[in-house]
């Protein structure tokens, strides 16, 4: 469906119109990755809402579709990587390092926002990008609809 923002995708993983569309312009290689980390973060988390904004050749992932309160990460497409980012990266656990220790402040300040390329299929299996992912589905967004909050 249209939102102001974007089209918002809150029928999983199946759902990907809007995604291949964003993705159609890119080298293959380019689409590969990006339906890779496109697959991690369902994996991740299953009901998580897909927000694609095509003028701005991203996409947001969130428990909702609000992009700065409820988007956790997004993606990007380029020529010969995509980058990942994270709204509140500089605020997760990141111990191999994988995000850079400075970025983006936005919203008033209220984001620590860092992002990293992914050139090979080997960067998305990375269990460090994982753990990234799972902890920025926690961080500073709320739970996903019909899940009630846990305490941690």
């Amino acid at each position: 469906m249209p939102d102001s923002a974007g089209v918002v995708n809150d029928g999983g993983r199946s759902n990907d119109a809007a995604f291949s569309a964003l993705i159609a312009g890119s080298s293959a290689e380019v689409q590969q990755l990006a339906r890779s980390v496109r697959d991690l973060v369902f994996d991740v988390l299953p009901e998580a809402v897909e927000v694609v904004w095509p003028r701005q050749r991203s996409v947001g992932w969130g428990t909702g579709a609000r992009k700065f309160t409820e988007q956790f990460a997004y993606l990007m497409p380029f020529t010969g990587h995509v980058t990942l980012g994270f709204y509140h990266g500089g605020e997760l656990p990141d111990p191999e390092r994988l995000l850079p220790e400075s970025g983006g402040q936005q919203v008033s300040g209220t984001l620590s926002m860092r992002s990293l390329k992914i050139t090979s299929p080997e960067d998305v299996r990375r269990p460090a990008l994982r753990s990234l992912i799972e902890a920025s589905t926690r961080h500073r967004v709320p739970p996903p609809r019909g899940r009630a909050p846990t305490g941690g």
